[in-house]
């Protein structure tokens, strides 16, 4: 199923503010940021290299794969609906990423009214870009 991963991408504003809170990480080597059905517990913000995104059906086929490009926020919904992540998220070395914990991001969300509709927008294109690979 193709989707597009630009639906992931946040503005620069919307970034900058983030990453101000978040813990940054390096990816000397591949490693599982989420895993589809695990507890989510933070946003991953993609901010150079890759991560594949793959969601699998409960027999083990997978129905997607994509690459999310720099710019990315990973793990949004279940963040958001404070449910299981819905994909698998996997960082390949050299990957620069940041990471904000549930508690963080739901302050930043609670005390800023614009920093709430740009993550939504973002949020919006998920649910466009989800929607148009089912069609």
């Amino acid at each position: 199923m193709p989707f597009d991963p630009t639906a992931f991408l946040a503005d620069p504003e919307l970034l900058r503010t983030l990453t101000e809170h978040a813990t940054p990480m390096v990816c000397d080597t591949a490693r599982v940021l989420f895993r589809q059905d695990a507890p989510a517990t933070g946003l991953f913000i993609l901010h150079e290299g890759e991560v594949t995104l793959s969601m699998t059906s409960n027999e083990g086929r997978t129905i997607l794969s994509t690459h999310a490009r720099d710019g990315s926020l990973l793990g949004l919904p279940g963040l958001i609906g404070n449910q299981p992540y819905s994909l698998t998220a996997m960082a390949h070395a050299g990957a620069r990423i940041s990471y904000l914990s549930r508690p963080d991001f739901m302050a930043l969300m609670q005390s800023d009214a614009a920093l709430s509709f740009k993550i939504l927008q973002v949020l919006a294109a998920e649910v466009r870009s989800a929607r148009q690979a089912i069609c």
